[in-house]
C-alpha cells in the first residue's frame, strides 16, 4: 500500500488506524516534503516512511512504488482521511479472484459526504472523465485516488507523470492497454485539514490544467 502525504500530521494516524492489516503486507507512507510531523505520526502507527523531495502527487506515488517489496497488488489512497481504508477489501477481491487488473474506488457511485467533493472539483472530474471516454471509449465515472492494481499491470503502463495528472494517466493507459477495469462504489469524507488542491482557487486551477494536459498528452498512447 502506498499513501502519498504532504503535511498530513493531523490525519495520517487516523488513516493508518483504519487500514485492515490482515489484507496489507506493507504500508508505505511517502513524505513529499512535509514541514510538520507527518513522518513521525506515520511511524508511530507502524508505517514505513520514505521521502520524496520532489513535490508532486505522481512523484510521491512513483517513489512509493520503487520502495515497495515487489507486492502482487498495489493499493493507493490519500493521507487526508477522505478515503475509507476499511473498504479496501472490495477493491482487492476482484483482482485476487482474477476478475480485474485495475479496480477504482468511485466516489460518484458511492456515498460522498456533503462538502467532501466541492462543486468545482465535481465538475472538473465530470469533464475529465467525459474527455477520457471520448478518447478511449471507456466510461469512467471518477478519477478518485483510492485504487488497487496488479503490480505487473502497473509496470506495463510505464507511469511517469510527476504531478496531478497521475490518476488520469493511469486510467487512460489502462483503457488503451486493454486491462480489465472495474469501478466499485466507495465512501468519501470531508478531509481533515484544508486541501492543497481543491481548497484553494490556485490549487484547483493548477490541478485542472494539469489533468487536461495529461489527457491530451496520453490520449493517443499505445502499449509497446
Amino acid at each position: 500500500m502506498v499513501i502519498p502525504a504532504l503535511n498530513e500530521e493531523s490525519s495520517i494516524g487516523l488513516v493508518l488506524e483504519e487500514v485492515p492489516r490482515d489484507l496489507v503486507g506493507e504500508v508505505i507512507v511517502v513524505d513529499n516534503g512535509s514541514s510538520d510531523g507527518t513522518a513521525a505520526a506515520a511511524r508511530a502507527q507502524g508505517a514505513q516512511v520514505v521521502f520524496e523531495p520532489r513535490r508532486g502527487y505522481g512523484s510521491a506515488c512513483l517513489r512509493g512504488i520503487a520502495s515497495a517489496a515487489r507486492p502482487e497488488i498495489l493499493v493507493f489512497l490519500d493521507g487526508d482521511h477522505s478515503d475509507c481504508p476499511r473498504e479496501m477489501r472490495q477493491l482487492l477481491e476482484p483482482i485476487v479472484q482474477d476478475r480485474a487488473d485495475l479496480v477504482l474506488g468511485s466516489r460518484i457511485l458511492g456515498r460522498c459526504e456533503a462538502g467532501a467533493l466541492p462543486l468545482h472539483a465535481a465538475w472538473g472530474n465530470r469533464l475529465a472523465t467525459f474527455l477520457i471516454r471520448k478518447l478511449t471509449g471507456y466510461g469512467y465515472t471518477d478519477l478518485g485516488p483510492f485504487r488497487a492494481i496488479r503490480s505487473s499491470s502497473l509496470e506495463s503502463l510505464r507511469m511517469e507523470d510527476p504531478d496531478f495528472g497521475w490518476t488520469a494517466e493511469m486510467q487512460i493507459k489502462a483503457a488503451r492497454a486493454g486491462l480489465r477495469i472495474l469501478e466499485v462504489p466507495v465512501s468519501y469524507r470531508r478531509r481533515t485539514g484544508r486541501s492543497k488542491i481543491s481548497g484553494t482557487v490556485v490549487g484547483s486551477l493548477r490541478a485542472g490544467v494539469k489533468i487536461l494536459l495529461t489527457i491530451g498528452r496520453y490520449g493517443c498512447w499505445r502499449p509497446r
